[in-house]
C-alpha cells in the first residue's frame, strides 16, 4: 500500500520484509505497465491524457478486481478483505510515510478500496487523481470513456489479471527466498 509513497533509496528505511514488498508492489507496477494489454487498455485514455492514461487504468483495473466474483464472490467478502486491509493499516501507520497517513483517514472513511467495485467509486476516483494532477482539471472525459469502453476493458482485464497473479506469485516467491 506504501510503495506508491516511498521514493528511492527511502525503501532501505524500512525493515526487510517491507522493503520486499515495496519491491513486489514495483515489480508487479513494473509488468502491468509494460505488458501489451496493458497498453491496449491505455490507449483509450491516452488521446485525452497522455501520460495520465497509465493511472486511469490502474483504476479501471481495480473495479474489476473488486468485481471479480474469483477473488471476492459477493460484496460481502469484499468488504471483508477492506476491513481487514483497513486494520492491518491501522495497526502499521506510524511507520508509513507522512503523506500516506495524511490520506489513510479519508481511504478508510470512504471506504475507497469497497468502492472501486462501483461505477460511481470509479468516478469519485478518477475525480480525485485529477485533484492531485498538476495538468489535469476534468475528470468527465475519463468517467466517460470508461463508461463507453467497459466491455471492452472487462475483457482486458479478463485476459491480463490471471497473467499479473502468476507473475506476481513468481516474483513474491523469488523475494522470499532471498535473504
Amino acid at each position: 500500500m506504501i510503495s506508491d509513497f516511498v521514493k528511492g533509496k527511502k525503501q532501505y528505511d524500512y525493515d526487510a520484509i517491507i522493503q520486499k514488498g515495496i519491491r513486489l508492489h514495483r515489480e508487479i507496477d513494473s509488468f502491468t505497465d509494460e505488458h501489451p494489454i496493458t497498453k491496449e487498455m491505455k490507449s483509450v485514455f491516452k488521446p485525452f491524457y497522455g501520460l495520465y492514461a497509465g493511472a486511469f487504468a490502474d483504476i479501471v483495473y481495480d473495479h474489476f478486481l473488486a468485481n471479480d466474483e474469483t477473488y471476492f464472490e459477493n460484496p460481502s467478502a469484499l468488504e471483508a478483505f477492506t476491513l481487514k486491509t483497513y486494520q492491518q493499516l491501522d495497526m502499521q501507520i506510524t511507520i508509513t510515510p507522512p503523506i500516506f497517513q495524511q490520506m489513510f483517514p479519508s481511504m478508510k472513511n470512504y471506504n475507497w478500496l469497497f468502492n472501486y467495485r462501483n461505477e460511481t467509486g470509479i468516478e469519485k476516483s478518477f475525480e480525485g487523481m485529477v485533484k492531485r494532477a498538476k495538468y489535469m482539471n476534468d475528470p468527465s472525459p475519463a468517467y466517460k470513456i470508461f463508461l463507453s469502453n467497459k466491455r471492452k476493458m472487462q475483457m482486458l482485464y479478463d485476459q491480463f489479471f490471471p497473467l499479473l497473479k502468476n507473475h506476481a506469485a513468481s516474483a513474491l516467491q523469488q523475494l522470499l527466498n532471498v535473504d
